[in-house]
């Protein structure tokens, strides 16, 4: 019987140190879930409000326009 003893102390403390490894995994798996939807609300709302930016080259494009008519106006007046 000792033989077996030692055995199912051996598995004993085996599932002991798996749990004791394992739940601290599954706690900060459960933290990082809950901070996901914050995560995810914060990076909808930096859509939002960046979405402007999509027409930052139109604007651009318009202001190279403006810029080099005022420049040949400049130009034509002898500035």
């Amino acid at each position: 019987m000792t033989g077996w003893t030692i055995g199912y102390v051996i598995a004993i403390a085996v599932v002991l140190v798996v749990v004791a490894l394992v739940v601290p995994i599954l706690l900060l798996a459960a933290s990082i879930g809950k901070q996901a939807a914050t995560i995810n609300d914060s990076l909808t709302e930096s859509v939002h409000h960046t979405a402007a930016l999509s027409e930052l080259n139109t604007t651009i494009d318009h202001a190279e326009v403006i810029v080099d008519g005022l420049a040949r106006g400049r130009g034509r007046l002898g500035g």
